[in-house]
């Protein structure tokens, strides 16, 4: 993808000690989101706690911001995003906050400047919704959750 053809996101800091997300090496898919919370928050075993960016984004209309966990906290730490990936839509202009678990055993402490997650900028296909009697027959049928084995 050509530079010109990336698209341009926007971004506000709206607390002291906001971090400016960024690609941790050329091949990153995902800009690192820090914490800018004033003080360290403690995260029970089992527990959640949404952490403050003290960023704001103006992501370009037809993309979304998909917020994901980071590898290594949840491999070392059992710290993930119950909610994964969350959304940022394009019309959304509040504070951007991480919403962590704990799946450890231990309580985890995240400090100010901590790096927390990954947001990745991707494209949205808005649908055109039609309602309809009758839906067309598919061999799976409506064959849910575990229905091949």
């Amino acid at each position: 993808m050509t530079a010109s053809a990336r698209p341009r996101v926007r971004f506000s800091k709206l607390r002291p000690g906001a971090v400016a997300p960024r690609y941790m090496s050329e091949g990153a898919a995902g800009l690192d989101l820090s914490s800018a919370a004033p003080e360290p928050i403690t995260i029970l075993p089992g527990g959640r706690a949404a952490v403050p960016t003290g960023l704001a984004l103006e992501i370009p209309p037809g993309f979304e911001g998909q917020v994901r966990g980071r590898s290594g906290l949840a491999r070392k730490h059992g710290i993930g995003l119950p909610n994964a990936p969350g959304t940022i839509d394009s019309d959304y202009r509040g504070e951007v906050a991480v919403l962590l678990i704990n799946w450890g055993a231990e309580p985890f402490v995240v400090n100010p400047g901590d790096r927390v997650a990954q947001l990745v900028i991707a494209p949205v296909a808005v649908a055109e919704l039609e309602e309809v009697a009758d839906l067309s027959a598919t061999a799976r049928g409506g064959g849910g959750f575990g229905h091949t084995g």
